[in-house]
């Protein structure tokens, strides 16, 4: 459990500019506040690690709804034993009445949770609902105790930890302590629109350190060429590990940024994209997409646990998404994986990407079946003509000369090219058809 030496006080002063903020209510388990976090006028709803009682939560409700007239923030630290046993039934409807309206808020404006303590239960599932979920290390998260499980024969090592949340893909990030949370959080909503009609706020910036390098190609490093210099927020940064996602800024705008790794993309990686997208979706936060993937995982396994599925939902979430999205074809971008990943506005090939409907190598054995069956080496005749093939005909000259992409540069251009090409989409204007909602894959 976290230190109880952070309390309310503590975490209020530390979360708001130079501890400046006007407190709503004090009476309580639950302290609420509204002030400027980060440059960003948010509201603040604090647990102070005791039981919370259903005047507690009309708080809360009473809060969320504020945030819906006004159109800030809301960042709730949570640390609580439970709900306040001693009130019976009515804590059940008053724990329902803060889900639905947490429910309410969810795409209206950022909601961001903080796990300073313990968090179980009803709580547990608020948390995880929320835009963005931090946790400080020594924090709690779950939905049945840990000592429940294990004394039912289902012991797991670490379970209810802030490791282990992470693990599952609960918690956007993990921090050594407390304060170093509750200052995250401030970032988080600075980075962020204050609410589904604003624009994100505009920062100073340095351009990045170093340009992107694909001949030493990390899923991470390439994420940080794109986005200025220390401006990048991680997101789930130990699930989904063949694919990096991260809040930053190009040229001083927020943007989301997605960039695979140069092997498969498991169901974990895919899951975390779209969860990741679908946010940035939200609050028309643009997202560069950098594809370099061997494509989804070629297995039964990864069927079973649920691959197909994450793959439609994926694909479904870009589709859907009308936010302005730039893809960049950095290395292979074949089949699926380029459907799902590359629905963008623009795009941009980077020089020495293969961009095809199936592997070349494939693609050979089928255009070029009779002559490689009548050369004299088969395994090689084929390679020759793979390679061939995908410098003539899934070259970034080629993608462009097909309109598979819009833009065609190389690694030293490809910032100004990015630039260039979200400043077209600066005014992207787009509506859905008239529904209640759609349905893909969740």
């Amino acid at each position: 459990m976290a230190s109880t030496k952070f309390g309310k006080a503590e975490i209020l002063a530390t979360f708001y500019d130079e501890g400046v903020y006007t407190t709503l209510y004090s009476e309580g388990a639950v302290t609420a506040a509204f002030g400027s976090a980060a440059g960003q006028p948010t509201y603040a709803i604090c647990q102070d690690g005791s039981a919370v009682a259903v005047k507690d939560a009309d708080k809360t409700v009473k809060v969320l709804e504020m945030a819906a007239k006004t159109g800030n923030p809301v960042v709730t630290f949570y640390n609580s034993v439970g709900a306040k046993l001693e009130e019976g039934l009515d804590t059940l409807t008053a724990s329902a009445n803060v889900t639905a309206a947490i429910a309410k808020l969810s795409g209206v404006v950022p909601q961001v949770a903080v796990v300073t303590g313990v968090c179980a239960g009803t709580a547990a599932m608020q948390a995880a609902a929320a835009d963005v979920c931090l946790m400080a290390k020594d924090a709690e998260l779950f939905l049945t105790a840990p000592f429940t499980s294990a004394a039912a024969g289902d012991k797991v090592e670490g379970a209810g930890s802030a490791e282990y949340a992470a693990k599952a893909g609960v918690v956007t990030a993990v921090y050594e302590t407390v304060q170093e949370a509750v200052k995250a959080a401030a970032d988080a909503v600075a980075l962020l629109p204050s609410n589904n009609l604003s624009s994100p706020a505009v920062f100073d910036f340095e351009a990045p350190a170093a340009a992107l390098d694909m001949k030493k190609y990390c899923r991470i490093r390439a994420g940080v060429a794109l986005i200025d210099k220390d401006r990048d927020f991680e997101f789930y940064a130990d699930y989904g590990k063949n694919a990096y996602t991260a809040l930053g800024t190009v040229n001083g705008s927020t943007v989301g940024v997605v960039t695979t790794s140069d092997r498969e993309l498991d169901h974990e990686s895919v899951s975390k994209i779209a969860r990741f997208v679908r946010l940035c979706d939200a609050f028309s936060v643009p997202v560069v997409t950098l594809v370099n993937s061997e494509g989804f995982a070629k297995s039964c396994t990864e069927d079973l646990a649920g691959g197909i599925r994450e793959a439609a939902r994926l694909a479904g979430t870009y589709a859907d998404a009308t936010t302005a999205k730039v893809a960049i074809l950095a290395g292979k971008a074949v089949g699926p994986v380029y459907t799902a990943l590359c629905n963008a506005d623009l795009t941009i090939a980077l020089e020495g990407c293969v961009v095809s409907a199936v592997d070349p190598k494939v693609s050979v054995t089928v255009l070029y079946k009779d002559e490689l069956e009548a050369g004299s080496n088969i395994v090689k005749d084929t390679e020759r003509k793979a390679a061939e093939y995908a410098a003539a005909e899934c070259s970034a000259k080629a993608a462009v000369a097909a309109g598979v992409a819009d833009f065609a540069t190389d690694a030293a251009g490809l910032r100004a090219t990015l630039t260039a090409a979200l400043d077209m989409l600066a005014t992207k204007r787009a509506q859905r058809l008239a529904k209640k909602h759609g349905n893909m894959a969740l």
